[in-house]
């Protein structure tokens, strides 16, 4: 049986983003992707935020890990030479009623560590966006946009430089604990070939699919695998161009943020998402969005919105209950070494991603250029003819591969995305 030092399952934002940090720590490491192409999941639906970490419960993995992974994220932009910008964002409240929230989204922003918010009267916003209407607004001069495939094809080239490998087309079915080491059953979906690999570290970072996996592995106690709640996020655009230079972002709503408008690097205007928990579709929710914009920019005109695409979100909570928390279990939670199951890893997730990447080595490798004695014979470096078997099965994409193919990227309503994708 082969065997790699780490296996990373996923290869969205977050789990080439572990991938990376892994192999920055000299660990070989084996990325396995269910699908043809990197980032085909969640990740290819997201708005595409760079997040300040201003909603999440103080002290929560979501706003420690969205604010270090922001500044992380923008460093690692300008390093290079990912498309982005630092447009900021404002939070607006529609009515009096509305204000009080925006009182107490400052004082949780400050306890955060994302402090830089600045309140803003009414004529102070118009005079920043004229075609807004509020009561007042926060300004968030710290959110931004990003080139979200971009990011994961960096990501993927530093981690493919320090000699990882990706398998696309490979899907996990099973996995068992034994003796120190994690086996994986993967299946060849293009072939129908199946074949066992060993690893030292295995990360889950899969996503939709992270509680089912973790489920499949035998000799993990099922008392660690969380419910997952589905909650769909609709997108619109609208035609033409929108008269806004920065974020508008509504006070949240129950389960999101609001159906806020977003820019991507082009400039072109979406509106989401909203939260449709899955199982109640509405058919009159198109008519909703023109509803719930208008109170912040009350000349949008009837029929310019369009369906412009929408995502699943990765919940542990359901309808009426508090936002749940990222959930990251390493050992001390579940007992199994070197096992490190991600959940939930919904918005911030794309923000947060490169602070993620490091708070999961921190467990799997916390010491640098160590490899794992785990019997077989070794699948990466030690041996690259071995690779064969898992890592070309499939077609092989690389990142240069993918710069030069984008049709390799998700279609969305009828074209290739390059820009914007909800993480």
């Amino acid at each position: 049986m082969d065997h790699v030092d780490c296996i990373v399952a996923g290869a969205g934002v977050i789990g080439l983003a572990i991938a990376r940090e892994m192999g920055q720590r000299g660990v070989d490491t084996l990325i396995l992707e269910a699908e043809n192409a990197v980032g085909t999941g969640i990740s290819s639906r997201s708005s595409e935020v760079i997040h300040a970490g201003i909603h999440y419960p103080a002290g929560s993995l979501k706003a420690r890990l969205c604010v270090a992974g922001r500044e992380r994220l923008y460093r690692y932009c300008q390093e290079r030479a990912i498309p982005h910008a630092r447009c900021g964002k404002l939070i607006v409240a529609t009515d009096a009623e509305q204000e009080p929230v925006l009182a107490s989204i400052l004082t949780n922003a400050s306890a955060c560590g994302a402090g830089d918010l600045k309140p803003l009267t009414a004529a102070e916003a118009r005079r920043m966006e004229p075609a807004l209407r509020c009561t007042a607004a926060l300004l968030s001069p710290a959110t931004g946009i990003i080139d979200s495939h971009a990011l994961m094809l960096a990501l993927l080239g530093d981690a493919e430089e320090h000699g990882a490998l990706l398998s696309l087309n490979t899907r996990i079915v099973a996995g068992r604990i034994e003796g120190g080491r994690i086996v994986l059953d993967t299946i060849d979906s293009t072939s129908g070939e199946r074949f066992e690999i060993a690893t030292a570290r295995f990360a889950n970072a899969a996503g939709l699919g992270a509680t089912a996996l973790a489920g499949s592995l035998d000799g993990l106690c099922r008392q660690f695998v969380p419910e997952l709640r589905y909650a769909k996020g609709n997108y619109f655009s609208v035609a033409g161009r929108a008269p806004f230079s920065r974020l508008v972002y509504p006070v949240p709503e129950p389960g999101g943020l609001g159906v806020h408008l977003t820019l991507d690097l082009d400039g072109v205007a979406r509106f989401g998402p909203d939260v449709e928990w899955i199982g109640t579709p509405d058919p009159t929710r198109g008519e909703r969005f023109y509803d719930e914009i208008r109170k912040y920019w009350p000349d949008l005109r009837d029929g310019s919105l369009q369906p412009a695409y929408s995502g699943i979100r990765p919940k542990l909570s359901g309808p009426g209950e508090a936002n749940a928390d990222f959930v990251i279990q390493d050992a001390a939670v579940h007992g199994v070494e070197s096992l490190v199951n991600l959940f939930g890893i919904e918005s911030p997730g794309l923000t947060s991603s490169l602070a993620i990447a490091d708070h999961v080595a921190q467990r799997l490798a916390p010491k640098a250029s160590c490899r794992g004695d785990i019997g077989g014979r070794p699948l990466l470096k030690h041996n690259p003819s071995a690779c064969k078997p898992s890592v070309s099965r499939g077609r092989r994409t690389s990142a240069v591969d993918q710069l030069e193919r984008p049709a390799d990227f998700p279609a969305v309503g009828g074209r290739h995305r390059r820009h914007g994708g909800p993480i």
